[in-house]
């Protein structure tokens, strides 16, 4: 096995063991605090106008990916001319950070250990933590609903997406996705500040993730299989409502984590005191309770894995016949 491979797997079995660790001051900030700077400079550079807002977006997509993408390779090739293993162990560090498996659990545990212990205050709090919506008036159903969505819908960008990248190009090209995916949280929104502005970076990762949104929605349903749910209603409703979503990507595998549990996920919801009117994903088949939020993690981690396998039997097939 090669050493990018191995640093990979073993970035995500510290993944999986450890979570973020909050002492350690995580890149994917660097990266945030990168894409502010640029954003500040590239608006003063820039007239305010569609056409100089949307050419400004352009240059902050390409400089903040090639920066980020040049910098962990930069560093990789320097600790790489100092030993081998030295780039061997700074780049299974860099895979390790890049993943972020376990922190979805243990975030949205905190929601589920809250609702377990009858505090609804304080799974709202929780949840809050981990969605945009507004949390102040949701039941348990709410709640619990909005955490398992959470959980569903980063399956892809947070955790499978980031791998097969991973596996393709090792850190470097696992960076490239992450400040991609980076720059469309902060400023791929549609509103009068990044309509313009954000809109080369938020289609962009729309491309960037659309064949692995699609792959993470058929892994999530086969997942279902080895932590005893149901993978054949998982396919359905995956097939039928991963398109019920604004994003061309983003309800594949909260489709297919609401067929697994046969509970009804997305619809409604209110954002900063606003309605949003939202299809529906899944059949309520029956209400959603608190305990779906440690399936749904079950669910995540066995997809974490399977993904993992099946990303390397095929990197390791190519290799072999090249």
């Amino acid at each position: 096995m090669e050493l990018s491979i191995l640093a990979v797997v073993l970035g995500f079995l510290l993944d999986l063991l450890f979570g973020d660790p909050h002492w350690l001051y995580h890149p994917i900030r660097l990266v945030g605090a990168l894409i502010g700077g640029l954003e500040k400079l590239l608006r003063r550079l820039f007239p305010k106008t569609e056409g100089g807002e949307l050419t400004a977006g352009v240059f902050l997509l390409i400089l903040t990916a090639g920066i980020t993408t040049g910098c962990a390779w930069g560093l990789l090739y320097l600790a790489g001319r100092i030993h081998p293993y030295a780039g061997f162990a700074l780049e299974t560090v860099m895979c390790y950070q890049l993943l972020a498996t376990k922190s979805l659990k243990d975030e949205t545990m905190k929601v589920y250990r809250a609702l377990a212990a009858g505090d609804l205050p304080g799974a709202r709090y929780a949840v809050s933590m981990v969605v945009g919506r507004d949390t102040e008036a949701l039941d348990e159903t709410g709640v619990t609903k909005a955490a398992v969505e959470t959980v569903a819908e980063n399956a892809s960008d947070g955790v499978i997406a980031p791998l097969l990248f991973l596996i393709i190009g090792g850190a470097p090209l696992g960076f490239f996705y992450k400040a991609v995916n980076t720059m469309d949280s902060m400023v791929g929104y549609k509103n009068d500040a990044y309509l313009y502005f954000g809109r080369a970076a938020a289609k962009f990762d729309d491309v960037l993730n659309w064949i692995p949104a699609r792959l993470s929605g058929v892994i999530m349903s086969a997942a279902a299989v080895f932590c005893g749910l149901d993978a054949g209603n998982a396919f359905r409703i995956f097939r039928r409502d991963r398109r019920n979503h604004a994003s061309p990507n983003s309800a594949h595998t909260e489709a297919a984590a609401a067929g697994a549990l046969h509970i009804q996920l997305a619809g409604d919801a209110y954002y900063f005191g606003k309605l949003y009117k939202k299809p529906t994903i899944g059949d309520p088949d029956r209400p959603a309770e608190y305990e779906d939020i440690r399936r749904v993690n079950r669910l995540l981690y066995a997809a974490a894995v399977l993904a993992l396998a099946v990303f390397m039997l095929v990197k390791g097939a190519i290799l072999w016949v090249m």
